[in-house]
């Protein structure tokens, strides 16, 4: 079973585990939709820049965003990912375990960051023995994936100033010069991954920092495949989004919300106060074992009778089959209760989790549950909510108000500034 959890990283110089937190809950809570202004002086265009993406939860498991990037723009498909920071791509420096031809790599051109930029030294552990030294990073993923390399600095073209010339901010990413990707193959249709996490290295961050956008993104993965992604504050809703803070003295710059309450068919569960990571990167939704095994058993118990167990079908560790073939989600609901994420912190409504958000129809014709068990991909104790859950939703990661919001919506058609 090839099981695709990308998006919680850990970035090492020396061996360095990230995958260990203790989380506290954030203290306030938030009704406000509109966003504060950022001191920074901004350009004279670019309030937000959006772009469509591709891909499905099943059966590719990623969604993907097409970037150009460099001067001239080469375009490169890259992996959408909240849960990481460092953007990168697979570069010819030479490169062992890249998947692309050769002409399709990025190559390096006289623009490898020093370790003694500024951007180096917010990769963590880093330690600069020498000025001249090129700034290496390694990611390692929770799926045992894993990209080295080197940052290197080239124009991010992301729109038209108001007198008409190219904005072509410079930021740092990855070259990365030996990959390792996880499971029998590497994802078909990616050369890369795009880091949309909170820390300083993020492309956001860094277009943010340098006073192009304000500090907040936006995504909305369509369950029939495709969607949109948006940098900057221009595509949120003005009304209609529920939002709940994020937590501030994680060490970890993921996502992290909380503490939640699990809530089945709308009634209370034994599931409370727990916190939760928000993760693009990871195809499906992960639960700490105590918490799936609670999942389970309602899940279980509400269909037994109803449906039996297909442990022939390998497509995830459970799956239900019926008198004949499911050829869609609809022909399942009835049998599914809904769940919601009812956040301690935040007054708004729970995040809605509607069967079609925590199940697939396999190739099949079986139904299988996409909330699966943490520590078989070594996620520990955390619960990460992964693309399964986070579809037909536009979901905003707010970092100017440290606060995520969500409001269900069509993610086939895209929004008008």
């Amino acid at each position: 079973m090839d099981v695709k959890n990308r998006g919680v990283s850990l970035i090492i110089l020396s061996l360095f585990l990230l995958l260990s937190s203790i989380f506290s809950s954030a203290n306030r809570i938030i009704h406000n939709n509109n966003l504060k202004k950022n001191p920074i002086a901004f350009h004279s265009l670019v309030s937000s820049t959006i772009y469509s993406i591709q891909g499905n939860v099943y059966p590719l498991g990623f969604y993907t965003v097409t970037l150009n990037i460099g001067n001239p723009p080469k375009p490169y498909d890259l992996d959408i990912d909240t849960g990481s920071d460092i953007t990168w791509i697979q570069c010819d420096a030479p490169c062992t375990g890249c998947t692309k031809p050769i002409e399709q790599l990025y190559k390096p051109h006289n623009n490898i960051v020093k370790c003694t930029d500024p951007i180096c030294a917010a990769i963590q552990n880093h330690h600069c023995d020498d000025p001249n030294h090129q700034c290496d990073y390694e990611v390692v993923y929770a799926d045992h994936g894993s990209s080295l390399g080197v940052l290197v600095r080239d124009p991010f073209p992301i729109g038209t100033s108001s007198s008409g010339s190219l904005l072509q901010p410079l930021v740092a990413f990855g070259c990365g010069y030996d990959q390792e990707f996880s499971g029998p193959n590497p994802p078909p249709d990616t050369i890369g991954v795009l880091g949309l996490g909170s820390g300083k290295t993020s492309i956001l961050s860094q277009l943010s920092s340098q006073g192009y956008i304000r500090n907040v993104l936006g995504h909305c993965l369509s369950s029939k495949g495709g969607g949109y992604l948006f940098f900057g504050d221009q595509f949120v809703p003005s009304s209609g989004i529920n939002w709940t803070p994020l937590i501030q003295n994680s060490p970890e710059q993921h996502y992290n919300t909380g503490p939640a309450d699990i809530l089945f068919n709308g009634m209370p569960t034994s599931v409370k106060n727990i916190q939760l990571i928000f993760d693009s990167g990871s195809s499906y939704t992960y639960f700490n074992p105590e918490v799936y095994n609670a999942v389970v058993t309602l899940v279980n118990n509400d269909v037994k009778g109803k449906l039996s167990d297909a442990f022939d079908d390998p497509s995830l560790p459970l799956c239900w089959k019926g008198a004949e073939p499911f050829k869609s989600l609809s022909d399942v609901e009835t049998y599914f209760k809904p769940l919601d994420l009812s956040f301690s912190n935040s007054m708004d409504s729970p995040f809605h989790l509607p069967p079609s958000a925590y199940l697939i129809i396999t190739e099949h014709g079986n139904v299988c549950l996409g909330i699966l068990e943490g520590s078989q991909v070594d996620l520990g104790d955390l619960n990460v909510i992964g693309d399964i859950s986070l579809q037909d939703k536009v979901v905003i990661y707010d970092n100017e108000n440290k606060q995520i919001g969500w409001a269900s919506t069509d993610c086939n058609t895209h929004p008008h500034p």
